[in-house]
Protein backbone atom coordinates (compact mmCIF):
# COMPACT_ATOMS: atom_id res chain seq x y z
CA UNK A 1 0.00 0.00 0.00
CA UNK A 2 1.18 3.50 -0.76
CA UNK A 3 2.03 5.17 2.55
CA UNK A 4 3.34 8.39 4.02
CA UNK A 5 7.00 9.19 4.00
CA UNK A 6 7.34 10.44 7.56
CA UNK A 7 4.32 9.34 9.60
CA UNK A 8 3.52 5.82 10.67
CA UNK A 9 -0.02 4.66 9.99
CA UNK A 10 -0.76 4.66 13.70
CA UNK A 11 0.34 8.27 13.85
CA UNK A 12 -2.64 9.56 11.91
CA UNK A 13 -5.35 10.71 14.34
CA UNK A 14 -8.89 9.60 13.62
CA UNK A 15 -10.07 13.21 13.44
CA UNK A 16 -7.72 14.00 10.57
CA UNK A 17 -10.78 13.48 8.39
CA UNK A 18 -12.74 16.25 10.13
CA UNK A 19 -15.58 13.81 10.52
CA UNK A 20 -17.10 11.51 13.07
CA UNK A 21 -15.60 8.06 13.80
CA UNK A 22 -18.45 6.49 11.85
CA UNK A 23 -17.58 8.71 8.91
CA UNK A 24 -13.96 7.54 9.11
CA UNK A 25 -15.00 3.91 9.21
CA UNK A 26 -17.15 4.42 6.09
CA UNK A 27 -14.21 5.68 4.03
CA UNK A 28 -12.06 3.56 1.79
CA UNK A 29 -8.75 2.50 3.32
CA UNK A 30 -6.93 2.19 -0.01
CA UNK A 31 -5.19 5.60 0.27
CA UNK A 32 -6.03 6.42 3.85
CA UNK A 33 -2.50 7.45 4.80
CA UNK A 34 -2.03 9.93 1.94
CA UNK A 35 -2.43 13.68 2.40
CA UNK A 36 -2.73 15.95 -0.64
CA UNK A 37 -2.20 19.71 -0.56
CA UNK A 38 -4.45 20.52 -3.50
CA UNK A 39 -4.22 23.88 -5.26
CA UNK A 40 -5.78 22.57 -8.46
CA UNK A 41 -9.19 23.75 -9.56
CA UNK A 42 -11.92 23.76 -12.17
CA UNK A 43 -12.27 20.24 -13.53
CA UNK A 44 -8.94 18.75 -14.63
CA UNK A 45 -6.96 19.08 -11.41
CA UNK A 46 -9.93 18.84 -9.08
CA UNK A 47 -11.10 15.72 -10.90
CA UNK A 48 -7.76 13.99 -10.31
CA UNK A 49 -7.59 14.67 -6.58
CA UNK A 50 -11.27 13.71 -6.33
CA UNK A 51 -10.30 10.16 -7.34
CA UNK A 52 -7.73 9.97 -4.54
CA UNK A 53 -10.25 11.40 -2.06
CA UNK A 54 -12.79 8.75 -3.06
CA UNK A 55 -10.24 6.09 -2.16
CA UNK A 56 -9.60 7.58 1.26
CA UNK A 57 -6.82 10.14 0.81
CA UNK A 58 -7.11 13.32 2.84
CA UNK A 59 -7.31 16.02 0.18
CA UNK A 60 -7.00 19.59 1.49
CA UNK A 61 -8.33 21.94 -1.14
CA UNK A 62 -6.61 25.36 -0.98
CA UNK A 63 -8.60 28.31 -2.36
CA UNK A 64 -8.21 32.07 -2.51
CA UNK A 65 -10.25 33.87 0.17
CA UNK A 66 -10.74 36.96 -2.03
CA UNK A 67 -14.38 37.89 -2.60
CA UNK A 68 -13.72 39.40 -6.04
CA UNK A 69 -13.85 36.13 -7.92
CA UNK A 70 -10.51 34.71 -6.82
CA UNK A 71 -11.94 31.33 -5.96
CA UNK A 72 -12.48 28.48 -8.38
CA UNK A 73 -14.60 29.87 -11.22
CA UNK A 74 -16.91 26.84 -11.21
CA UNK A 75 -17.65 27.19 -7.48
CA UNK A 76 -20.88 29.10 -8.11
CA UNK A 77 -21.42 28.19 -11.75
CA UNK A 78 -24.18 26.02 -13.25
CA UNK A 79 -25.58 23.46 -13.27
CA UNK A 80 -27.61 23.99 -10.10
CA UNK A 81 -29.68 21.64 -8.01
CA UNK A 82 -32.55 24.12 -7.66
CA UNK A 83 -33.27 27.86 -7.89
CA UNK A 84 -30.62 28.86 -5.33
CA UNK A 85 -27.48 30.63 -6.56
CA UNK A 86 -24.16 31.64 -5.01
CA UNK A 87 -20.64 30.40 -4.42
CA UNK A 88 -21.79 27.36 -2.45
CA UNK A 89 -24.29 26.09 -5.02
CA UNK A 90 -22.25 25.26 -8.14
CA UNK A 91 -23.05 21.72 -9.23
CA UNK A 92 -19.73 21.07 -10.97
CA UNK A 93 -17.79 22.27 -7.94
CA UNK A 94 -19.78 20.02 -5.63
CA UNK A 95 -19.29 17.11 -8.00
CA UNK A 96 -15.52 17.55 -8.34
CA UNK A 97 -14.70 18.27 -4.72
CA UNK A 98 -16.62 15.63 -2.81
CA UNK A 99 -14.86 14.23 0.28
CA UNK A 100 -12.29 17.05 0.34
CA UNK A 101 -11.47 19.49 3.10
CA UNK A 102 -11.53 23.16 2.13
CA UNK A 103 -9.30 25.98 3.36
CA UNK A 104 -8.49 29.50 2.16
CA UNK A 105 -5.00 31.01 1.88
CA UNK A 106 -4.09 34.28 0.18
CA UNK A 107 -0.80 33.43 -1.52
CA UNK A 108 -0.22 37.07 -2.44
CA UNK A 109 0.71 37.67 1.20
CA UNK A 110 3.87 36.62 3.02
CA UNK A 111 1.87 35.12 5.88
CA UNK A 112 -0.23 33.18 3.41
CA UNK A 113 2.85 31.73 1.74
CA UNK A 114 4.16 30.79 5.19
CA UNK A 115 0.94 28.90 5.94
CA UNK A 116 1.20 27.01 2.65
CA UNK A 117 4.83 26.16 3.41
CA UNK A 118 3.78 24.65 6.74
CA UNK A 119 0.99 22.69 5.05
CA UNK A 120 3.43 21.28 2.49
CA UNK A 121 5.69 19.98 5.26
CA UNK A 122 2.95 17.62 6.45
CA UNK A 123 1.71 16.61 2.97
CA UNK A 124 2.66 13.79 0.64
CA UNK A 125 1.59 15.47 -2.59
CA UNK A 126 1.22 19.04 -3.86
CA UNK A 127 -1.01 19.49 -6.91
CA UNK A 128 -1.85 22.48 -9.08
CA UNK A 129 -3.18 23.13 -12.57
CA UNK A 130 -2.14 26.72 -13.12
CA UNK A 131 -0.61 27.78 -16.42
CA UNK A 132 3.05 26.84 -16.69
CA UNK A 133 5.27 28.83 -14.33
CA UNK A 134 2.51 30.44 -12.25
CA UNK A 135 3.18 28.43 -9.09
CA UNK A 136 6.89 29.23 -9.36
CA UNK A 137 6.12 32.94 -9.63
CA UNK A 138 4.09 32.65 -6.44
CA UNK A 139 7.28 31.55 -4.75
CA UNK A 140 7.02 27.77 -5.06
CA UNK A 141 9.17 26.38 -7.86
CA UNK A 142 9.96 22.68 -7.58
CA UNK A 143 13.36 23.44 -6.07
CA UNK A 144 11.66 25.35 -3.25
CA UNK A 145 9.21 22.49 -2.67
CA UNK A 146 12.17 20.12 -2.36
CA UNK A 147 13.69 22.40 0.26
CA UNK A 148 10.43 22.39 2.22
CA UNK A 149 10.00 18.61 1.99
CA UNK A 150 12.67 16.62 0.11
CA UNK A 151 10.43 13.66 -0.74
CA UNK A 152 7.42 15.67 -1.87
CA UNK A 153 5.52 14.56 -4.97
CA UNK A 154 4.70 17.68 -6.97
CA UNK A 155 2.14 17.42 -9.78
CA UNK A 156 1.65 20.30 -12.21
CA UNK A 157 -1.08 19.95 -14.83
CA UNK A 158 -1.17 22.66 -17.48
CA UNK A 159 -2.24 22.81 -21.09
CA UNK A 160 1.23 22.59 -22.62
CA UNK A 161 3.42 21.46 -19.75
CA UNK A 162 6.26 23.29 -18.02
CA UNK A 163 8.65 23.45 -21.00
CA UNK A 164 8.49 24.40 -24.66
CA UNK A 165 7.35 27.46 -26.62
CA UNK A 166 3.71 27.25 -25.48
CA UNK A 167 4.32 26.74 -21.76
CA UNK A 168 2.82 30.12 -20.82
CA UNK A 169 -0.37 29.69 -22.84
CA UNK A 170 -3.60 29.16 -20.93
CA UNK A 171 -6.05 26.54 -22.07
CA UNK A 172 -9.51 25.18 -21.34
CA UNK A 173 -10.89 21.75 -22.17
CA UNK A 174 -12.31 22.63 -25.63
CA UNK A 175 -9.08 24.46 -26.53
CA UNK A 176 -7.02 21.42 -25.58
CA UNK A 177 -9.28 19.29 -27.75
CA UNK A 178 -8.87 21.63 -30.72
CA UNK A 179 -5.08 21.99 -30.43
CA UNK A 180 -4.53 18.27 -29.95
CA UNK A 181 -6.39 17.37 -33.16
CA UNK A 182 -9.35 15.67 -31.51
CA UNK A 183 -11.85 18.31 -32.63
CA UNK A 184 -10.97 17.82 -36.29
CA UNK A 185 -11.67 14.09 -36.12
CA UNK A 186 -15.27 14.61 -34.98
CA UNK A 187 -17.90 15.82 -37.41
CA UNK A 188 -20.52 14.94 -39.98
CA UNK A 189 -19.95 14.70 -43.71
CA UNK A 190 -19.78 18.09 -45.36
CA UNK A 191 -19.93 19.97 -42.06
CA UNK A 192 -17.26 21.79 -40.02
CA UNK A 193 -15.59 19.86 -37.19
CA UNK A 194 -18.16 19.31 -34.45
CA UNK A 195 -15.73 19.07 -31.57
CA UNK A 196 -16.29 17.12 -28.40
CA UNK A 197 -18.78 19.50 -26.84
CA UNK A 198 -18.22 19.53 -23.09
CA UNK A 199 -14.69 19.72 -21.66
CA UNK A 200 -14.02 16.02 -21.91
CA UNK A 201 -10.27 16.57 -21.92
CA UNK A 202 -10.54 17.99 -18.42
CA UNK A 203 -11.87 14.61 -17.31
CA UNK A 204 -9.44 12.52 -19.32
CA UNK A 205 -6.56 14.71 -18.18
CA UNK A 206 -7.71 14.13 -14.61
CA UNK A 207 -7.50 10.36 -15.07
CA UNK A 208 -3.93 10.68 -16.40
CA UNK A 209 -3.03 12.99 -13.50
CA UNK A 210 -4.39 10.57 -10.90
CA UNK A 211 -2.47 7.65 -12.38
CA UNK A 212 0.72 9.71 -12.46
CA UNK A 213 0.28 10.72 -8.81
CA UNK A 214 -0.10 7.11 -7.72
CA UNK A 215 2.94 6.04 -9.76
CA UNK A 216 5.06 8.77 -8.17
CA UNK A 217 3.85 7.85 -4.69
CA UNK A 218 4.73 4.21 -5.31
CA UNK A 219 8.22 5.24 -6.43
CA UNK A 220 8.62 7.37 -3.32
CA UNK A 221 7.64 4.47 -1.10
CA UNK A 222 10.19 2.22 -2.78
CA UNK A 223 13.08 4.70 -2.88
CA UNK A 224 12.28 7.58 -0.53
CA UNK A 225 12.60 9.90 -3.51
CA UNK A 226 10.02 12.52 -4.43
CA UNK A 227 9.67 13.91 -7.93
CA UNK A 228 8.00 16.44 -10.20
CA UNK A 229 5.18 15.10 -12.33
CA UNK A 230 4.73 17.45 -15.30
CA UNK A 231 1.51 16.80 -17.23
CA UNK A 232 0.41 18.52 -20.46
CA UNK A 233 -3.29 18.29 -21.26
CA UNK A 234 -2.69 18.75 -24.99
CA UNK A 235 -0.39 15.73 -25.02
CA UNK A 236 -3.07 13.67 -23.29
CA UNK A 237 -5.45 14.68 -26.07
CA UNK A 238 -2.90 13.89 -28.75
CA UNK A 239 -2.48 10.39 -27.32
CA UNK A 240 -6.21 9.80 -27.92
CA UNK A 241 -6.11 10.45 -31.64
CA UNK A 242 -4.96 6.85 -32.02
CA UNK A 243 -4.95 5.41 -35.53
CA UNK A 244 -5.39 8.85 -37.11
CA UNK A 245 -1.76 9.60 -36.23
CA UNK A 246 -0.60 6.30 -37.73
CA UNK A 247 -2.69 6.84 -40.85
CA UNK A 248 -1.18 10.28 -41.34
CA UNK A 249 2.44 9.19 -40.91
CA UNK A 250 2.20 5.88 -42.76
CA UNK A 251 -0.37 6.56 -45.46
CA UNK A 252 -0.38 10.38 -45.58
CA UNK A 253 -4.16 10.36 -45.25
CA UNK A 254 -6.16 12.99 -43.38
CA UNK A 255 -8.52 11.71 -40.68
CA UNK A 256 -11.48 13.21 -42.51
CA UNK A 257 -11.99 14.76 -45.90
CA UNK A 258 -14.66 17.48 -45.65
CA UNK A 259 -17.72 16.57 -47.67
CA UNK A 260 -16.91 12.89 -48.06
CA UNK A 261 -16.55 11.12 -44.73
CA UNK A 262 -19.22 10.52 -42.08
CA UNK A 263 -17.51 10.28 -38.70
CA UNK A 264 -19.97 7.59 -37.63
CA UNK A 265 -18.40 5.21 -40.12
CA UNK A 266 -15.62 2.94 -38.90
CA UNK A 267 -12.17 3.57 -40.30
CA UNK A 268 -9.93 1.16 -38.43
CA UNK A 269 -10.92 -1.57 -38.73
CA UNK A 270 -13.19 -0.80 -41.64
CA UNK A 271 -16.78 -1.98 -41.22
CA UNK A 272 -19.97 -1.51 -43.22
CA UNK A 273 -22.63 -0.82 -42.26
CA UNK A 274 -21.46 1.00 -39.14
CA UNK A 275 -23.29 4.06 -37.89
CA UNK A 276 -26.25 5.78 -36.27
CA UNK A 277 -29.62 5.35 -37.95
CA UNK A 278 -33.06 6.90 -37.33
CA UNK A 279 -35.63 5.03 -35.26
CA UNK A 280 -39.35 5.52 -34.74
CA UNK A 281 -40.15 8.76 -32.92
CA UNK A 282 -38.80 12.28 -32.77
CA UNK A 283 -35.00 12.41 -32.45
CA UNK A 284 -34.76 8.68 -31.75
CA UNK A 285 -31.84 6.68 -33.08
CA UNK A 286 -30.23 3.26 -33.14
CA UNK A 287 -26.54 2.37 -33.40
CA UNK A 288 -25.51 -0.80 -35.17
CA UNK A 289 -22.34 -2.32 -36.56
CA UNK A 290 -21.46 -5.23 -38.79
CA UNK A 291 -17.99 -6.37 -37.84
CA UNK A 292 -17.68 -8.84 -40.70
CA UNK A 293 -19.59 -10.62 -43.45
CA UNK A 294 -21.21 -12.99 -40.96
CA UNK A 295 -22.71 -10.04 -39.07
CA UNK A 296 -24.05 -8.66 -42.33
CA UNK A 297 -25.63 -12.02 -43.17
CA UNK A 298 -27.41 -12.01 -39.81
CA UNK A 299 -28.55 -8.42 -40.30
CA UNK A 300 -29.77 -9.18 -43.82
CA UNK A 301 -31.86 -12.08 -42.45
CA UNK A 302 -33.34 -9.75 -39.82
CA UNK A 303 -34.18 -7.15 -42.48
CA UNK A 304 -35.89 -9.78 -44.60
CA UNK A 305 -36.19 -7.62 -47.73
CA UNK A 306 -34.94 -8.44 -51.25
CA UNK A 307 -32.38 -5.62 -51.36
CA UNK A 308 -30.65 -6.95 -48.23
CA UNK A 309 -30.46 -10.46 -49.69
CA UNK A 310 -28.64 -9.20 -52.81
CA UNK A 311 -25.51 -11.34 -53.13
CA UNK A 312 -23.57 -8.27 -54.29
CA UNK A 313 -23.64 -7.00 -50.69
CA UNK A 314 -22.24 -10.21 -49.23
CA UNK A 315 -18.65 -8.93 -49.06
CA UNK A 316 -17.16 -5.97 -47.22
CA UNK A 317 -15.60 -4.58 -50.41
CA UNK A 318 -18.98 -4.55 -52.12
CA UNK A 319 -20.74 -2.91 -49.17
CA UNK A 320 -18.05 -0.23 -48.98
CA UNK A 321 -18.47 0.52 -52.68
CA UNK A 322 -22.22 1.03 -52.12
CA UNK A 323 -22.01 2.51 -48.63
CA UNK A 324 -24.04 5.67 -49.32
CA UNK A 325 -26.89 3.74 -50.91
CA UNK A 326 -26.67 1.02 -48.26
CA UNK A 327 -26.91 3.55 -45.43
CA UNK A 328 -29.91 5.22 -47.07
CA UNK A 329 -31.80 1.93 -47.41
CA UNK A 330 -30.87 0.85 -43.92
CA UNK A 331 -32.06 4.21 -42.51
CA UNK A 332 -35.39 3.84 -44.28
CA UNK A 333 -35.78 0.39 -42.72
CA UNK A 334 -34.86 1.38 -39.17
CA UNK A 335 -36.91 4.61 -39.21
CA UNK A 336 -40.19 2.72 -38.92
CA UNK A 337 -39.21 0.71 -35.83
CA UNK A 338 -38.75 1.43 -32.16
CA UNK A 339 -35.07 1.68 -31.27
CA UNK A 340 -35.18 -0.52 -28.16
CA UNK A 341 -37.34 -3.21 -29.75
CA UNK A 342 -35.21 -3.32 -32.88
CA UNK A 343 -31.98 -3.41 -30.90
CA UNK A 344 -33.28 -6.29 -28.79
CA UNK A 345 -34.16 -8.22 -31.92
CA UNK A 346 -30.79 -7.57 -33.59
CA UNK A 347 -28.79 -8.46 -30.48
CA UNK A 348 -30.74 -11.69 -30.19
CA UNK A 349 -29.76 -12.41 -33.79
CA UNK A 350 -26.09 -11.74 -33.04
CA UNK A 351 -25.78 -8.24 -34.52
CA UNK A 352 -24.20 -5.53 -32.29
CA UNK A 353 -26.87 -2.85 -31.78
CA UNK A 354 -28.18 -0.43 -29.17
CA UNK A 355 -30.72 2.36 -28.96
CA UNK A 356 -29.08 5.77 -28.65
CA UNK A 357 -30.05 6.82 -25.13
CA UNK A 358 -30.09 10.30 -23.68
CA UNK A 359 -27.98 10.78 -20.54
CA UNK A 360 -31.16 11.00 -18.45
CA UNK A 361 -32.41 7.71 -19.87
CA UNK A 362 -29.13 5.99 -19.12
CA UNK A 363 -28.91 7.33 -15.58
CA UNK A 364 -32.52 6.95 -14.47
CA UNK A 365 -34.07 4.61 -17.00
CA UNK A 366 -32.04 1.41 -16.81
CA UNK A 367 -31.69 -1.20 -14.05
CA UNK A 368 -27.90 -1.09 -14.45
CA UNK A 369 -27.62 2.30 -12.74
CA UNK A 370 -28.49 1.35 -9.14
CA UNK A 371 -26.69 -1.95 -9.54
CA UNK A 372 -23.42 -0.26 -10.45
CA UNK A 373 -23.78 2.63 -7.98
CA UNK A 374 -22.25 5.15 -10.35
CA UNK A 375 -24.35 8.04 -9.02
CA UNK A 376 -24.05 8.16 -5.22
CA UNK A 377 -25.80 10.80 -3.13
CA UNK A 378 -23.61 13.08 -1.02
CA UNK A 379 -24.66 15.45 1.76
CA UNK A 380 -23.81 19.13 1.29
CA UNK A 381 -24.53 21.59 4.15
CA UNK A 382 -26.10 24.16 1.79
CA UNK A 383 -27.22 22.25 -1.28
CA UNK A 384 -28.56 19.31 0.71
CA UNK A 385 -28.50 15.76 -0.67
CA UNK A 386 -27.29 15.68 -4.26
CA UNK A 387 -26.21 12.99 -6.66
CA UNK A 388 -22.65 13.15 -7.97
CA UNK A 389 -20.49 11.09 -10.28
CA UNK A 390 -19.06 7.95 -8.77
CA UNK A 391 -16.09 6.06 -10.21
CA UNK A 392 -16.55 3.45 -12.95
CA UNK A 393 -14.62 0.80 -10.99
CA UNK A 394 -15.24 -1.28 -7.89
CA UNK A 395 -12.63 -2.88 -5.63
CA UNK A 396 -13.70 -5.94 -3.67
CA UNK A 397 -11.73 -5.04 -0.53
CA UNK A 398 -11.01 -1.28 -0.57
CA UNK A 399 -13.75 0.23 -2.71
CA UNK A 400 -14.25 3.98 -3.08
CA UNK A 401 -16.75 5.92 -1.02
CA UNK A 402 -18.35 9.33 -1.64
CA UNK A 403 -20.62 10.59 1.13
CA UNK A 404 -19.62 14.16 1.99
CA UNK A 405 -20.23 17.01 -0.44
CA UNK A 406 -17.72 19.67 -1.44
CA UNK A 407 -16.46 22.01 1.29
CA UNK A 408 -17.83 25.49 1.74
CA UNK A 409 -15.33 28.25 1.07
CA UNK A 410 -12.88 28.03 3.97
CA UNK A 411 -15.04 25.53 5.84
CA UNK A 412 -12.13 23.63 7.39
CA UNK A 413 -9.77 26.52 8.17
CA UNK A 414 -10.02 25.91 11.90
CA UNK A 415 -9.42 22.17 11.62
CA UNK A 416 -6.54 22.24 9.11
CA UNK A 417 -4.80 25.44 10.18
CA UNK A 418 -5.63 25.09 13.85
CA UNK A 419 -5.43 21.39 14.64
CA UNK A 420 -3.03 20.20 11.93
CA UNK A 421 -0.72 23.23 11.76
CA UNK A 422 -1.12 24.43 15.35
CA UNK A 423 -2.32 27.97 14.61
CA UNK A 424 -4.03 29.38 17.71
CA UNK A 425 -7.47 30.97 17.87
CA UNK A 426 -6.09 34.48 18.30
CA UNK A 427 -3.84 34.13 15.27
CA UNK A 428 -6.66 32.64 13.20
CA UNK A 429 -8.77 35.68 13.99
CA UNK A 430 -5.89 37.95 13.05
CA UNK A 431 -5.26 36.13 9.78
CA UNK A 432 -8.93 36.41 8.93
CA UNK A 433 -9.01 40.13 9.66
CA UNK A 434 -5.97 40.71 7.46
CA UNK A 435 -7.46 38.75 4.54
CA UNK A 436 -4.77 36.07 4.73
CA UNK A 437 -7.39 33.32 5.15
Amino acid sequence: MVGPSSQADAGWPADRWAGSPSDLEARSTALRRIRVCDLSGQLAGAGATRILAAFGAQVIRVEDPATSGGWDIVRGAPPYNDERRGIEFGGSFNNHNTEKLGITINLRTERGRDLLTRLITISDVVTENFAGGVFARLGFPYERLQEIKPDIVYVSHSGFGATGPYRDFRTWGPIVQAVSGLTFTSGLAGQPPAGWGFSYMDHLGAYAMAIAMLAALWHRDQTGEGQWVDLAGVEVGLSLTGTDILDHHVNRRAPRSPGSVDSNRAGAPVMAPHGIYPALGEDRWIALACRDDADWARLADAIGEPWAADARLATLAARLAEQDALDARLAAWTAGQGGQELADRLVAAGVPASPVRTPAERIDGTPATPGWDLWPTVAHPDIGPARVEGLPVHLSETDWSLRRGAPRLGEHNRFVLGELLGVGEAELAELTAEGVI
